[in-house]
């Protein structure tokens, strides 16, 4: 097939769809709805909180040989995103003799769907996990619906489905068998175009009448250069923040650049004394990535949002979007985080903690972009602690979130590095709080003194999601739980 320009292509149980004449921030749930009426996908809240759009994003394995699937919040992801990709719905998953899936048919036969609303981003989020988990636990099944709202079932039926269909092994795996090859033959290119005097030329997706652009580029370099020469473009990962903005706000970009396609910001590397993690991996990456060595921090991320959110969004976007109540900036900085800024060609290295100027503000210069955050591995006697504090544990914004690193020499705190969000305009390291800490005993340290220094280093202010009094009070007292296990050691 000959590829046509300013076209989106992705693949849909064995045929390529070609999407034409749609704009830039067309939502691929709309699309699917509106043009291709599949009305099983449902919008509930148009945000990526309630799952009842969820649908299943695959792409190629390494070897090509495979597709493998994440689960995707359809209402807030942009239909440019999708070319050279492919796409399951839960109409995907009847066969053609009307057979159900064995997730459908549980949830038939264990009365899992009461109003039915919400069923099709439950399927379609259960089918995801038996994909890579055939054999899921009860945690891992609840965990894996902590992003689809249901307000009928109280959800043991629905549990019991899944658990049920999981006896019946065989039938797990969707039939994409015929779109494999059809993903080859719609690949996005993975070099650089280039025009008769070599300089790079990023072809676009989608390309208004008035010039603005979607562009998809494969290589850093493309992002550098394109980036150089639009640097007002907006930068698009998870769009788990963009496709609030394009929702909510109807913000309409004039230049949107993907980043989902370049392998160099996809990848971790490692070093003895740390990880360089890749500005497109996602949160779901990070957190199996230090799972063993700072579980504190992967408990942070998994309560970060639902595993759609999860697996789309960025930690390198949490942290471009500097969010006052970010999660994973405070961990970050407690352990000591840097981030590689790259424009053009040059690239600078900029502790996490110096890397905000103010709320939403940051060091970044136009045309400058994360392309890697580089995280340190823990050293022998370091100490690692996090907690996330919120009206709701599990999918909620934060009150706050404090993080803490410490190594403890003849009995005393040593080395403390402490962070926050919510407590200021930005995440923010709290050296007042630190001095207090650094040289003493964790006996000796009072809430006196812990609540003089957090009222030194904060201005008082209360926020849609806590006072000030409730605020500071969870600030001294998440320290005194940090360093209290060490008062036995000491």
């Amino acid at each position: 097939m000959i590829q046509v320009t300013n076209t989106v292509r992705f693949v849909l149980d064995g045929k390529i769809v070609e999407a034409q004449g749609e704009r830039r921030t067309t939502t691929v749930l709309d699309y699917l709805r509106e043009q291709l009426h599949r009305t099983g996908t449902k919008e509930g809240c148009a945000e990526g909180d309630c799952g009842a759009c969820v649908v299943m994003v695959g792409e190629l394995n390494t070897a090509g040989t495979a597709i493998d699937y994440k689960p995707v919040n359809a209402c807030i992801q942009l239909l440019p995103s999708l070319d050279g990709k492919s796409v399951k719905t839960v109409e995907s998953l009847k066969k053609a003799d009307g057979t159900l899936h064995p997730v459908q048919d549980e949830m038939v036969k264990c009365h899992g769907s009461q109003c039915g609303f919400c069923t099709p981003g439950i399927v379609m989020s259960l089918v995801n996990l038996v994909q890579v988990l055939p054999q899921p636990s009860r945690q891992q099944i609840t965990d894996s619906l902590s992003g689809n709202l249901c307000r009928c079932t109280g959800y043991k039926p629905i549990i019991d489905a899944a658990a049920k269909a999981c006896e019946r092994q065989s039938e797990l795996k969707v039939d994409d068998k015929a779109d494999v090859p059809l993903l080859k033959e719609i690949a996005r290119a993975k070099t650089p175009t280039l025009s008769l005097d070599g300089d790079i030329i990023v072809q676009p997706v989608v390309r208004t009448r008035k010039g603005n652009e979607f562009v998809s580029p494969a290589t850093v370099a493309e992002v550098a250069d394109y980036l150089l020469k639009n640097p007002t473009t907006t930068l698009l990962a998870g769009s788990t923040e963009i496709g609030l903005q394009v929702n909510k706000q109807f913000s309409r970009p004039d230049h949107i650049m993907y980043l989902g396609n370049v392998a160099e910001l996809r990848q971790i590397t490692e070093t003895p004394k740390a990880w360089r993690i890749g500005a497109v991996v996602s949160i779901t990456e990070v957190e199996d990535l230090v799972a063993q060595a700072y579980p504190d921090f992967a408990e942070v991320l998994r309560r970060f949002g639902s595993p759609p959110i999860r697996s789309t969004a960025t930690l390198a976007g949490n942290i471009a979007n500097g969010s006052p109540i970010g999660d994973s900036m405070p961990c970050l900085m407690a352990l000591g985080a840097t981030l590689v800024l790259r424009k053009g060609d040059k690239t600078r290295t900029v502790a996490l903690d110096q890397f905000y100027t103010g709320q939403k503000q940051s060091v970044l210069q136009a045309g400058e972009f994360i392309e890697a955050i580089e995280l340190p591995k823990p050293v022998a006697g370091q100490v690692f602690r996090a907690h996330k504090v919120s009206k709701r544990f599990e999918q909620d914004i934060s009150a706050t979130c404090a993080a803490i690193t410490y190594t403890l020499k003849d009995g005393k705190l040593s080395g403390v590095k402490l962070a926050y969000n919510g407590l200021s305009p930005f995440p923010a390291r709290a050296p007042k709080i630190e001095a207090v800490l650094e040289g003493q005993t964790p006996a000796s340290v009072t809430e006196a003194a812990l609540d003089a220094a957090v009222a030194a280093s904060f201005t008082a202010r209360d926020g849609l999601r806590a006072t000030w009094a409730y605020r500071s009070l969870v600030a001294r007292n998440l320290v005194l739980e940090f360093i209290e296990e060490q008062k036995e050691v000491a």
